[in-house]
């Protein structure tokens, strides 16, 4: 499949077939992931590719239990609905062959070596860079979307899972330097998969000269 085809033919997926996801198959996903731009080319990231249905399922109930704990209260129909959009998007993960965790860790950044001259930390520095590390985490994440499509999988990258970090970081044994950052579900598309409409390019382009 050609680079712009993948593009085009990428999709959110969150119905899969139950067919399993050959590890050979996530290995190279996540091989193209870590050919990504990265700041100062730390690579700052760990992929953990989770197999094990009974683990999905623990982590798709602690993902219900924060939700739960963060809107206890549903007084309407319209925000229990929403609720419950949120749940799914949240937490359909459980049914997916697969899921890959994603993590990340602090880098090192060159201007880092002149935080002595100031008053300023790493985390100051890195947010005046606009996060330079979740940029790049964002860019690996978007190579394994593309090289899943290649392979005739679907996926989606979740965020809303990260409501219940800390309790998946000790479900999934990640500690210290490492945390959660994202993850992607995986798996081969359950039916006909089309990309949403997207902004046309008079929209979102724009030529300064």
């Amino acid at each position: 499949m050609q680079l712009k085809e993948a593009i085009e033919a990428r999709a959110s997926v969150r119905k899969f077939a139950p067919e399993a996801v050959a590890v050979a198959d996530l290995q190279e996903m996540v091989r193209c992931a870590g050919l990504a731009p990265s700041v100062n080319n730390e690579q700052p990231w760990k992929f953990i590719a989770v197999l094990n249905k009974s683990l999905m399922a623990s982590m798709a109930q602690a993902v219900h239990r924060h939700l739960d704990q963060l809107f206890p209260d549903t007084p309407t129909a319209r925000d229990q609905s929403v609720k419950n959009t949120v749940d799914y998007y949240s937490t359909f993960f459980k049914d997916a062959p697969a899921l890959i965790a994603v993590a990340s860790k602090n880098y090192e950044a060159m201007v880092d070596k002149l935080l002595p001259l100031t008053n300023m930390g790493h985390q100051d520095v890195n947010a005046l860079r606009n996060y330079p590390d979740v940029q790049s985490i964002g860019a690996a994440i978007e190579n394994l979307l593309l090289c899943a499509v290649d392979l005739g999988y679907g996926a989606c990258w979740l965020s809303g899972m990260m409501m219940a970090r800390q309790e998946l970081e000790g479900l999934l044994q990640i500690a210290e330097p490492w945390h959660l950052t994202a993850f992607i579900a995986v798996g081969r598309p359950a039916g006909p998969v089309r990309q949403r409409d997207k902004k046309p390019i008079e929209e979102i382009f724009q030529v300064v000269e």
